[in-house]
């Protein structure tokens, strides 16, 4: 199967575009949704959490394990690949959503080979909205420097936003409040960002409000498409990989919270019935 996880139900966002894009494999998404969300959180538990969760997902059978979550993907990624990996599980394959964001954002095509950078004339102003521990991490500031050293990043941390979308508060005077609280700052410039990188999954949730404050000309860029487009051409590249992974187009959904609430949101945002079941994860050592 191929393993998605992330802190919340908001990583269905992703799940969703894979499913569309890659209907043919299988699927098992975890939701750490008893310990969502994990953007405030430190290094360290960021890490220990998602280790946890990967470990549970190669136990289920998961060959390869997508990080849907934007700050497991900053936090944990790099040690997960780097260290876990090699000594623990080196037949298994972590990849995470920050790198193919960021060739996105930097208008970069899903084909483009690894070391290419976006054209030396990519100039103007680029955003990123993201958790506390994601803008703190420079993660993009760090890929955008490598791929399109001529763009002005601007990060912008959107602490309550995840809260509000686990909360279901998706709509209403309320919730616009708290959308312009972090959209004003960066569209209130002299000159307007070319794109905006809804950096966090739960964010397309909030995607008709923030379409109504951000001007027409401003491109939205959600990474469910962006992550689904370039895990085909990652597939494309690594056919020992794919060779692993059924195709009989199972879908799984777990979560480490109330199953039945998980199932009631991930229904509205999938468009159909599903069934959770409550899991427990396990410390690593």
């Amino acid at each position: 199967m191929i393993g998605v996880f992330d802190s919340g139900f908001g990583g269905l966002t992703v799940l969703a575009s894979l499913t569309s894009a890659l209907p043919e494999y299988d699927y098992l998404f975890l939701a750490d949704s008893a310990r969502a969300p994990y953007g405030a959180r430190s290094f360290d538990v960021i890490y220990d959490f998602t280790l946890e969760s990967v470990e549970w997902l190669f136990d289920q059978g998961c060959t390869l394990v997508i990080l849907a979550c934007n700050t497991a993907s900053t936090r944990a990624l790099r040690n997960l690949q780097q260290l876990h990996l090699p000594a623990h599980r080196p037949d298994r394959r972590v990849l995470g959503v920050v790198r193919p964001s960021a060739e996105a954002l930097a208008g970069l095509p899903p084909g483009a080979l690894p070391g290419v950078t976006a054209p030396s004339l990519a100039t103007g102003t680029v955003v990123v909205l993201g958790t506390e521990s994601t803008i703190a991490s420079d993660s993009y500031g760090m890929e955008l420097r490598k791929l399109a050293p001529g763009l002005e990043l601007v990060q912008q941390a959107c602490p309550l936003w995840a809260p509000l979308v686990e909360a279901g508060e998706l709509d209403g005077p309320g919730t616009e409040w708290f959308l312009r609280r972090y959209l004003d700052p960066v569209l209130s410039v002299a000159r307007l960002p070319q794109r905006i990188l809804l950096g966090c999954t739960h964010y397309p949730l909030l995607l008709p409000g923030i379409r109504q404050i951000v001007p027409r000309e401003v491109e939205v860029l959600a990474q469910g498409d962006i992550v689904a487009a370039r895990l085909a051409v990652w597939l494309e590249r690594h056919p020992e990989q794919a060779a692993r992974l059924a195709r009989n187009g199972g879908r799984q959904f777990a979560t480490t919270d109330d199953p039945a609430w998980f199932a009631a949101r991930g229904e509205r945002l999938l468009g159909q019935p599903l069934t959770a079941e409550r899991v427990r994860l396990r410390p690593v050592r």
